[in-house]
């Protein structure tokens, strides 16, 4: 179950930190790490700073944008200090946990971290169905990168260890993708532009908001077959009489 929880770096700069956030995640026994866009190749000093994880980094895939990073994940958490810009849905670090271990049990899932200096972009948090803060000493809230990573990792690890048994299969819920959730908010837009609810100058305001209500719902896979009936049933030409 944990290779389907996926480490996701975005557009690291310091080679040494993604060495060390191998290590991070191999002394927890996470082993899928993708990069996002990284500013320099893993090198050398990487390797180094990997202390042992050098497979981790070997095995890392490389990818241009988040989105294809997260393209099959029914979950992703994002890491964020508590924004009053951006209101998301907030977990702590056990409650990000005990989602990411119990719906790896059925799909790919993805914890994502970003850049050192300024972190995930807004946009960037927009494609999260939640977001993470670690409760550090707010006199001193300095955490570098491969120690965020460490901290999430032996959460997630802590609560894999408390699982037990998978729950019975007639008791799973099936989650859309990134993808898929993101085909369902250009279907929407379109929708909405098409009826003159929102404009094409502004959308962006109207649909953040939205995101924001469809992430904290978690529609299911199913459900999320109906809201895109319901969009296409707009676009079809009404029946003569």
């Amino acid at each position: 179950m944990l290779d389907q929880i996926r480490i996701v770096l975005v557009n690291t700069s310091h080679t040494g930190n993604m060495g060390s956030a191998a290590r991070a995640m191999k002394t927890m026994g996470l082993t899928q790490l993708v990069l996002v866009d990284p500013q320099e190749q893993p090198d050398d000093n990487a390797v180094a700073l990997a202390a042992g994880a050098s497979d981790i980094l070997a095995n890392a895939r490389i990818v241009s944008t988040l989105d294809e990073a997260i393209a099959d994940c029914s979950l992703v958490i994002g890491t964020s200090a508590r924004s009053r810009t951006l209101s998301w849905p907030m977990l702590d670090p056990r409650e990000a946990a005990e989602k990411l271990v119990t719906e790896g049990m059925q799909h790919p899932v993805a914890l994502v971290f970003g850049r050192e200096r300024t972190g995930l972009t807004n946009d960037e948090l927009q494609k999260c169905h939640y977001h993470v803060a670690i409760p550090a000493n707010p006199e001193y809230s300095s955490l570098n990168l491969a120690m965020a990573v460490q901290t999430l990792c032996y959460e997630v690890r802590m609560r894999w260890l408390q699982e037990q048994t998978p729950e019975p299969e007639d008791d799973r819920t099936d989650y859309p993708s990134a993808e898929q959730l993101e085909g369902f908010y250009q279907h929407l837009q379109q929708t909405l532009l098409k009826t003159g609810f929102i404009s094409e100058e502004h959308p962006g305001h109207v649909m953040s908001k939205l995101r924001r209500l469809f992430n904290r719902a978690r529609p299911e896979a199913i459900e999320l077959n109906i809201l895109r009936g319901i969009l296409t049933s707009v676009h079809k030409p009404k029946p003569q009489d």
